[in-house]
């Protein structure tokens, strides 16, 4: 049975392979239903908030699609928060040009708010673009407000 992850975040393959050498990104496709957002500035330590995604209506987030194999599941696990209860796996619907897939999100396991930093969210909006995401989508994460201009 294929595992899949899907990412609206993290959609760096040479990122992922980092975490989880066994589990090769497999394709691209939207998380309908979702919005990317932000949240935990003041649980987690960081100078800004981390992604996450929230259910909402009309709205969609572009992800990519990992095939995690059962060696990679735990460390994924670990890497995203779900060991120290920060982050929680979900299973949802992805829609793909080849048909609808499910796949395990990882969602803030806190309330949604506060704002990334410059360089995160840069990030984020950088590995959508090498992604294939739609020029608009990209256009879109950059565009928005930012809290600290970390290095």
């Amino acid at each position: 049975m294929r595992h899949y992850a899907a990412y609206g975040s993290n959609l760096d393959p040479a990122r992922m392979r980092a975490y989880c050498p066994h589990s090769p990104m497999v394709g691209t496709g939207w998380l309908e239903g979702w919005r990317l957002t932000f949240a935990g500035e003041d649980v987690i330590g960081w100078e800004g908030s981390v992604s996450t995604v929230v259910e909402s209506p009309g709205d969609r987030v572009f992800v990519a699609l990992y095939d995690i194999h059962q060696y990679d599941a735990p460390q994924l696990d670990e890497v995203e928060g779900v060991t120290a209860e920060t982050y929680r796996r979900l299973t949802v619907r992805v829609s793909t040009l080849d048909g609808d897939v499910t796949a395990w999100v990882y969602v803030f396991d806190g309330y949604e708010g506060g704002l990334p930093t410059s360089w995160y969210l840069s990030e984020i909006a950088n590995a959508a673009e090498k992604a294939g995401a739609p020029d608009d989508y990209v256009t879109e994460l950059r565009s928005r407000p930012t809290g600290t201009a970390s290095a």
